[in-house]
Order: C-alpha cells, then sequence, then structure tokens
C-alpha cells in the first residue's frame, strides 16, 4: 500500500487584499481541499513587510519579514506570491524554484517584463509556475489557452481585461459623466486607486496583453512590445460620436496573428491597447461596470467568450486557490504541470502595420468644396472612406468620417494631413472603430 503522505506547506508572499483572502480561504475550506488535493494544505508562514499590523484569521505565530529564509525553508513545498512589482518578487520566486518549489503567483507585471527568466527556471529546476490570477481575476482564461486550446490554432485574442477603465467608460457612456467625475466614482467604490496611473494609462493591460499573447501565439511578448494607449483623453464628444454611430467606447486588448501569404504561423503577431469605438451588438458592448470579457478566437474551436469578476480579492483568490490546487495535485501526483513554449518566435510588428478603421470628428468652415479637399487627403494616402457626415452650418460646420480597414501609419499620415488644410479649423476627435466593418 503506497504510504501516505503528510500535508503540503504552502509560504505565502504578502498578504494585502489579495494574501489576506487566501488565507481565509485556506482555513474555511480546509476540509474541501484536502479532499481535492488528497492531502492537507498547510500555511507555513506569510511574509510581509509590517508585521505589526493586525490581520484578522492569520496566526501572528506564522507572520514574519524573512520572505528570503521562508521561501528557502525545506518544510515549505509550494510558494504563493502576492505581493507584486519587480523586486523582490523576481528574486524570492527564482530562489523558490532553485530549491525545488512550486510557484503559484498573480504578477502580471512580472510576468509581462521578465516572464522569460522565470519560465526558464521553471524547465531547469522542474518547478511548476501557475499564474491564472495575472490577467482576468476569476476568470478562468490562461488556462484554456495554456491547456485546452494547446491543440489548436489561435487567430485572435480580444477583450476587456481592466475593470476600473471599463467602470470609467460605462459610466460616461450610460450616466453621461465626464472622465474627471467618473474616475472619482470608480475611486470612491474602490475600483480605482489613489494614484490611478497604471489604468488609466493602459500600463495594466499592456501587461495582461503580453502575457495573453505570449500564451495564445507560443512566442515572446513583453509590456514593452505592446502599443499602449491610455483612456485620459477620450472626452464626453468622443462618447457622444459613438452613440451617434450606434457605438460604445471600451479600453480593448487585441493580440491578433498577422496572417502572411502561404504562412500557416503567419508574418508576426499585433499586440495593442487602445480606447476603441464598437457597435452596441458586439457582445462586448453589453459588458458593464467594472467586469472583464475576453474572445479568443481559433482555427477549430471557433470563438470563446470568456466573462467575469475581473478584479478584487476575493475573485483573485479564487483564482489563485485553483492555481494552488492544480500545482499541489502535481506535487502530490509526482506530475509537473505544463511549461511555457515559444518555439514560434512571431516578430512583433509595429503600430503602423496593423490594419484598423478610424472615426474622425473635424471641425471645418462652411464654404464649397471643403469635402472635395477632406476626401483628397484620404485618397492621397490610399485610405477608402466607408461614410461621411456633415452636423451643423457656418461657424458650426462639422464633418464626421469613418474609414474602411486601412494600416494605422496611412491613416495617422491622413490625420496630420488633415490638420495641416485651412479648411479644418480643428481635428476634434480621433478614434479606432472596431468589430464588423
Amino acid at each position: 500500500m503506497k504510504p501516505e503522505r503528510g500535508p503540503l506547506r504552502v509560504a505565502l508572499l504578502g498578504c494585502g487584499v489579495v494574501g489576506s483572502e487566501v488565507v481565509r480561504l485556506l482555513r474555511e475550506q480546509a476540509d474541501d481541499l484536502a479532499a481535492r488535493v488528497g492531502t492537507p494544505l498547510e500555511l507555513a508562514g506569510v511574509a510581509v513587510r509590517r508585521p505589526e499590523r493586525v490581520r484578522a484569521g492569520v496566526d501572528p505565530a506564522l507572520v514574519t519579514t524573512d520572505a528570503q529564509g521562508l521561501v528557502t525553508r525545506d518544510d515549505v513545498d509550494i510558494v504563493v506570491e502576492v505581493i507584486g512589482g519587480i523586486e523582490p518578487a523576481r528574486t524570492l520566486m527564482l530562489e523558490a524554484m532553485k530549491t525545488g518549489k512550486s510557484v503559484v503567483t498573480a504578477n502580471k507585471a512580472l510576468l509581462a517584463e521578465d516572464g522569460a527568466t522565470l519560465f526558464a527556471a521553471a524547465r531547469e529546476y522542474g518547478a511548476d509556475l501557475y499564474y491564472e490570477a495575472a490577467v482576468a481575476g476569476a476568470i478562468p482564461l490562461l488556462r484554456p489557452l495554456r491547456e485546452s486550446l494547446v491543440g489548436d490554432h489561435v487567430h485572435r485574442v480580444l477583450g476587456i481585461v481592466n475593470g476600473t477603465t471599463n467602470y470609467i467608460l460605462d459610466q460616461m457612456d450610460s450616466g453621461g459623466a465626464g472622465f474627471n467625475e467618473a474616475l472619482e466614482e470608480a475611486q470612491a467604490l474602490g475600483y480605482a486607486e489613489a494614484d490611478p496611473t497604471a489604468d488609466v494609462e493602459g500600463f495594466d493591460a499592456a501587461a495582461k496583453a503580453a502575457i495573453l499573447a505570449q500564451l495564445a501565439f507560443h512566442t515572446p511578448v513583453t509590456a514593452a512590445d505592446v502599443h499602449r494607449e491610455g483612456i485620459t483623453e477620450v472626452s464626453a464628444a468622443d462618447v457622444a460620436g459613438a452613440k451617434g454611430m450606434d457605438c460604445v467606447v471600451k479600453l480593448l486588448a487585441i493580440c491578433e496573428r498577422v496572417p502572411s501569404e502561404g504562412g500557416r504561423n503567419g508574418r508576426g503577431v499585433s499586440v495593442r491597447v487602445y480606447p476603441a469605438m464598437i457597435p452596441r451588438t458586439h457582445p462586448l458592448a453589453s459588458v458593464r461596470e467594472a467586469y472583464n470579457a475576453v474572445f479568443v478566437e481559433a482555427e477549430s474551436a471557433g470563438s470563446l467568450m470568456f466573462y467575469g469578476a475581473g478584479a478584487g480579492g476575493a475573485p483573485t483568490a479564487s483564482a489563485v486557490l485553483g492555481d494552488l490546487v492544480a500545482v499541489a495535485r502535481n506535487v502530490v501526483g509526482g506530475t509537473p504541470g505544463p511549461v511555457e513554449v515559444t518555439y514560434a518566435k512571431l516578430p512583433v510588428l509595429p503600430m503602423g502595420e496593423t490594419v484598423t478603421r478610424y472615426y474622425i470628428h473635424l471641425d471645418v468652415t462652411d464654404e464649397a468644396g471643403v469635402l472635395a479637399t477632406v476626401a483628397e487627403e484620404f485618397a492621397r494616402h490610399e485610405v477608402s472612406i466607408q461614410a461621411v457626415r456633415q452636423v451643423g452650418l457656418g461657424e458650426e460646420a462639422q464633418l464626421v468620417v469613418v474609414t474602411h480597414r486601412a494600416p494605422d501609419a496611412a491613416l495617422s499620415a491622413v490625420v496630420e494631413g488633415l490638420r495641416g488644410l485651412d479648411s479644418v479649423r480643428e481635428v476634434a476627435s480621433v478614434m479606432r472603430v472596431e468589430g464588423e466593418e
């Protein structure tokens, strides 16, 4: 008979909003987790920076400031990292794997900046590295890409991966709030940090897009490779313009394989984050408040949609626990989990080569020939106009132009050319348009 295994010992790095929820779930669901894993999960220690803080439900005897000592202890089997940031998280995770310990992390910034180093260490030392909580909170998204769709050919990943910006844009659309007012509401509700830069400037979404692209296309992608634009310049006029087209503005993360003639893997990948108009008939348009939703388009599986709470202590801790159970089962069974492979090594293409549509709102002089002059500028850069609409007369004359799909570099050149025309007083608004043409 196989001898009964003792408890698996878990070291927790960080005990903030997410870490404290992990502790609670480990305590409240101890019996169920033991049954699912095949042996109990036991908290071996909790590394924090401020040990004097009272942490409800955490045994003070487990609290330590010596994170390095905790992750290298012989009696620790698995390390859970929820402190975030680049250092000391990277060093601690590498030290853990060097001593044969598997790691569960929610650290999107580190994975997007230097995931290659972590993945290499996991391969070298035979450790598991799981990170479902790094991208979309409780939504099971990475494991389907990593495991369920590993036999398929993913073409595109498109979605809303930041709840803060989605809440702000939703309030601007549904309630008529301005950006600053909507941001203040998000902060009051706890959806946005006191310093919301990472969210509203698109850094958070860009890190997640890098992780998604690397998994989907088996190619190295870092946050620095991602074209990033935030939502701070989205105005009430932009939102009103979208409504006039029966569209809504969303901050989108878009990762797609760019096809080449005769090449199955394509000539590269495009990875970008920016606010864009999408038709109200598109499923992403109905994603409200701080929720996330992601489409995955694969050759055989077709279109799959993942939806749910993308942030928050409990949802993120749920994803962490899911990874912890998976890793623990691997330890008990003596079988390592899947490792990341970036065999494709496709280049990340520059934004100028990305094919998109544009919405351009112009403040123009009300005189004969203005439309022809504007159309000539589009033609000069070989950008086809899908629709044009004039709004107002005299000093209030405005043109709204929507293009067909064209390279982003050509569309950008059109906008610069329009700014130089005497008949164009101002290029009032420029926004990309995604969804069906």
